[in-house]
């Protein structure tokens, strides 16, 4: 250390240093103030707040994957609660008991899903049998009528033996099948669970549905009372009324559909139309195309002319239904537009599977009607980009509005 440095606690230097500064402020340079090195508070604040943030994050996300299978049934129980809820309102009008009421629709709704299920998958377990049972023979009829139609020269035999080849992709992935027996019915098991889930939360919700909107009522205002109270009134009037809408196109398209089948002889004419008219209705734009799928395969293994009749019935049904009966029925209860319903089941599959893609439309149909009732409304100005008229047809009420 040379001569000329000062220790660091030399008063001497302090003194130099007071010196030269006030020389400098004398001449009217500033000084600048001593930074201070320690953290700022809001940035431990953000830190905090993130890592808080990011903890709230994965709880939610670990509580739903494990709660999920439990909300789901919770929605489906509220939608149908909403749906028979002004069936048990009519009933206890007339002096029956809410619980009563409530279990009365529910045991016909269960009858009636216990009747198509049963059908459906009879038919289906029927044709499989008799597939695989006279394999040999539709194998044959099938290449016979490819060879008429196209002109090929394909031998039935050799993919009749490929069929029973026992190290072949057909008979190896009915062993695959096979094997998966008890997983099958393990999830038979849990889907049976789940059905009896929804059924008793349903049952709870409508028979205590006084009770239960009295306990949400006592921790509001009047004023909230008379809102959230307006808003659930018009969720079961619209959810129920666009599923009973539903239902009854889906009854009408089962019984022209049974007429048809009927006609050409196919067989369970019965089970066939309720599929297509169930699955018509409560699956938007496509579940017409998806529905007529089994009526038309079971058909073609039997005919294909009855085949292609089927399918051309099917199509011309959709454009009736779409132009004279969806108009009508559905003109006092709730109409989504095609686009909106096939966007709100892509929607709900996309968060909750096909189950959401079905309760999608109904809680599309109730955010519509309750969206639709706020606001004030205007007559709408007569313009050509305004006119929803078709011609040939009287206006309905609401077109011009």
């Amino acid at each position: 250390m040379t001569d000329d440095a000062a220790a660091p606690d030399d008063p001497s230097a302090d003194h130099d240093a007071s010196v030269v500064a006030g020389s400098m402020q004398e001449y009217g340079v500033s000084i600048p103030p001593a930074t201070d090195r320690s953290v700022p508070g809001w940035i431990i604040r953000a830190i905090i707040l993130f890592w808080i943030g990011f903890l709230a994050v994965a709880v939610v996300g670990h509580l739903w994957s494990r709660l999920q299978g439990l909300t789901l049934l919770l929605l489906i129980s509220l939608f149908l609660a909403l749906a028979i809820e002004p069936g048990v309102n009519r009933l206890a009008r007339r002096g029956w008991r809410r619980g009563r009421a409530t279990a009365a629709i529910m045991f016909g709704f269960m009858l009636l899903t216990g009747v198509f299920v049963g059908a459906i998958g009879t038919l289906v377990g029927t044709q499989i049998v008799d597939l695989l049972q006279n394999s040999e023979e539709y194998i044959t009829d099938s290449v016979d009528r490819v060879n008429d139609l196209f002109g090929t020269e394909l031998d039935p035999q050799e993919i009749v033996d490929e069929f029973n080849d026992p190290d072949g992709a057909v008979q190896g992935f009915i062993q695959a099948q096979q094997d998966n027996a008890i997983d099958l019915s393990l999830q038979a098991l849990n889907g049976l669970l789940a059905f009896f889930s929804i059924l008793l939360f349903t049952y709870y919700l409508v028979a205590d549905g006084p009770r239960l909107r009295r306990a949400i009522c006592s921790r509001l205002r009047p004023d909230r009372q008379r809102q959230v109270l307006a808003a659930w009134e018009l969720a079961i009037n619209k959810t129920g009324g666009y599923l009973y809408s539903r239902l009854l196109l889906a009854l009408l398209s089962a019984f022209f559909h049974w007429i048809v089948f009927q006609a050409a002889a196919i067989q369970a004419p019965i089970p066939l139309a309720l599929w297509v008219g169930l699955v018509s209705q409560f699956l938007p734009v496509v579940g017409t195309y998806i529905a007529g799928v089994l009526p038309v395969l079971i058909t073609f293994l039997d005919s294909p002319v009855k085949a292609a009749i089927v399918l051309g019935f099917i199509i011309v049904y959709q454009q009736v239904e779409n132009y004279f009966f969806a108009p009508r029925i559905t003109a006092r209860t709730m109409e989504l537009h095609p686009a909106v319903a096939f966007g709100a089941a892509l929607a709900g599959f996309s968060l909750l599977g096909a189950a959401g893609a079905i309760l999608a439309l109904p809680a599309a149909a109730m955010l519509q009607a309750i969206i639709g009732g706020w606001g004030q409304r205007h007559e709408v100005i007569e313009s050509q980009l305004t006119d929803v008229r078709i011609p040939g047809r009287p206006p309905r009420t609401g077109d011009a509005t």
